[in-house]
This record gives structure tokens, C-alpha cells and sequence, in this order.
């Protein structure tokens, strides 16, 4: 018999593990532009149920054959696709690097699906689903559609939609010079989330409270 008690992690959203995600493109259109970056954070949860930023796993990308590369988007990330000193993968090889991750964590946390958590997250997420459709990877470890935006929830919580307005705004440090690398931007989405997660505590822990004593009454 299992007498394994399930992490506590695995009830803060229904079974969910956010795992933060950035990526830095050759343009807007996901099904065209080549994805040139990506980067995951691993969210922790410690012994008193705060969220804490975790690991940091990035990956330079090689572009897909017959990508689109628009010179405007090249200019604002700073990145050269071409240059011979980039340590860049093929597409199949980041993903299933950042999946092996991703599934460990679900594992530590007793959860069943990784969700998303980017800063104007559909952008993120249809890159993601591009890059595994074309790469016909079966073991997608997170969910096809649903997503944590903190766009959203900095707005709600102090706001800022902006990403470095908003991870001013609760106090934390942003560097200009460092964004717009899938890494940097996905560790301060990760701080902002966690941030933002971590002042609703007191009120979940009074929601599962009026929860079990519903529960008890029915």
C-alpha cells in the first residue's frame, strides 16, 4: 500500500506546476518565424507554501529550415542568428532538454501537467506548440492551451502590465542592458510570478479552510 502523501505543491493549482517560459523569435508569426531562444524556470515551493524561483534552464535555438528571419525583430533582441561563436541546438534538441527537466520537477511535486507561466503568455505558448508540432516530440509535459499570464496578474496586482514596470513595482531589481534574453527575462517573469503568488497565500490558506469546513457541513 502507497502511503505516500502528495506534496503540497500538487493542491496549490489543481494539480498544475507553472513552469515559466521565455523564447526570443525571428518575428511575431509562430508558424513561420524561426524560434531563436528559449528558457524555462523551474518554480519551488518551500516547507510554509511560499513559491521560490528555481532552476534556470536556456537554450540557444538554430533556426528551423526555411524560417523566417525579420531583420526588425533581430535588431531589438541584439541576437545574431549566424554568429559562429552561438552555442545554438537544433529545435528538437532544446525541447527535449527542457522536457527531461520539466518532467523531473513534475515528478518532485507530485503533479500531472506543466502550465505555462509567461508574460504575455500566448506568445510563448504558441512558439512552444509550433516547435513541437514541427518537431513531432509525443511527450509534450505541458498543457496544449491553458497558460498563467503575468501580464494579467500584474495588472491585478499592481497596476503594471509592462514586465519591468511591474517587477519594479513590487520592489525587485531590473536590468535593461540584460533583457531581452530568453534567460533574464524568464528569471525576473519568475520573481514577478512568485511575487505576485506569494501575497494571495493568506487568502488561499483561509479558501482551503472554508473549503474543509464545507465539506464537513455537506
Amino acid at each position: 500500500m502507497d502511503d505516500h502523501e502528495p506534496h503540497a505543491f500538487s493542491r496549490r493549482f489543481r494539480g498544475f506546476l507553472p513552469v515559466v517560459v521565455d523564447v526570443e523569435t525571428g518575428g511575431f508569426n509562430h508558424q513561420t518565424d524561426a524560434l531563436l531562444e528559449i528558457a524555462a524556470v523551474l518554480v519551488d515551493m518551500d516547507s510554509s507554501g511560499r513559491l521560490l524561483r528555481g532552476r534556470t534552464h536556456a537554450y540557444h535555438v538554430q533556426p528551423f529550415e526555411g524560417a523566417n528571419l525579420d531583420p526588425a525583430a533581430l535588431a531589438f533582441t541584439g541576437i545574431d542568428p549566424h554568429h559562429p561563436l552561438r552555442p545554438a541546438i537544433p529545435e528538437r534538441d532544446a525541447l527535449q532538454r527542457l522536457f527531461r527537466e520539466v518532467r523531473g520537477s513534475l515528478h518532485k511535486y507530485d503533479c500531472t501537467r506543466a502550465i505555462l507561466v509567461g508574460h504575455n503568455a500566448f506568445f510563448d505558448l504558441n512558439f512552444l506548440n509550433a516547435a513541437v508540432a514541427r518537431t513531432g516530440i509525443k511527450r509534450n509535459p505541458f498543457h496544449p492551451f491553458s497558460s498563467f499570464d503575468t501580464a494579467t496578474l500584474a495588472g491585478v496586482a499592481v497596476g503594471q502590465t509592462v514586465l519591468a514596470r511591474a517587477v519594479s513595482a513590487l520592489g525587485m531589481n531590473w536590468d535593461t542592458s540584460a533583457a531581452h534574453s530568453a534567460a533574464y527575462d524568464a528569471e525576473k517573469t519568475a520573481d514577478l510570478f512568485c511575487g505576485i503568488v506569494n501575497r494571495f497565500q493568506t487568502a488561499f490558506a483561509a479558501s482551503l479552510q472554508d473549503q474543509a469546513d464545507y465539506a464537513e457541513t455537506d
